[in-house]
């Protein structure tokens, strides 16, 4: 946000000026000034002027202060919600049968939970099922069951020759090996 001079510190600050201005162009405190069509003095003026310059630093020294409680608060939430959530919990715990006593600490007491009916309980069996065959998720022994087929292969392609270097020389078209290991060249067929 840009401070544009309009703001009441910036007001403050030019109330501070007319007042040094005030108490050098007039320094006859009892002097009588018009202002605003009534009569006034330039001690009265002076006053009324440091009037605002007081409220406006009472109003940031309080906003300090405001501010610092709300940090205060924030920094100690997390450990205080963590201990009232603790309490709750000790609480329930002693007198979980007792509403009235709950009452007393504004609490509700927890729902009973209803029983399932048949067709509940065959329709959330159902659905079990559905969700495990569409996730394909299956129990501890049918995992252990399964095992991998891995057939692997090895390949080795040979490096690009580094630049300068002569390629390997590639055997003559002439030249063939034959089964035996013997080599056999156009002559010999």
């Amino acid at each position: 946000m840009a401070n544009n001079g309009n703001g009441k510190n910036s007001r403050a600050t030019r109330v501070g000026q007319l007042i040094a201005g005030a108490r050098k162009r007039f320094p006859n405190g009892k002097q009588q000034l018009i202002v605003g069509g009534a009569s006034t003095t330039v001690d009265d003026a002076v006053n009324e002027l440091q009037s605002f310059i007081d409220h406006r630093a009472a109003v940031v020294a309080a906003q300090a202060i405001a501010r610092a409680k709300v940090s205060a608060e924030r920094s100690a939430l997390p450990t205080l919600d963590a201990f009232i959530n603790a309490f709750v919990q000790t609480v329930r715990f002693l007198f979980g049968t007792q509403p009235d006593a709950l009452a007393d600490f504004g609490l509700a007491p927890h729902k009973a939970r209803a029983p399932m009916t048949a067709v509940q309980k065959a329709v959330a069996t159902a659905r079990r099922r559905a969700t495990r065959t569409a996730r394909g998720t299956k129990g501890p022994k049918a995992r252990s069951e399964i095992h991998g087929d891995v057939t692997a292969q090895l390949v080795v392609t040979p490096a690009a020759p580094a630049p300068g270097t002569a390629a390997p020389a590639a055997p003559s078209p002439e030249a063939t090996p034959t089964p035996s290991g013997g080599v056999t060249g156009p002559a010999q067929k």
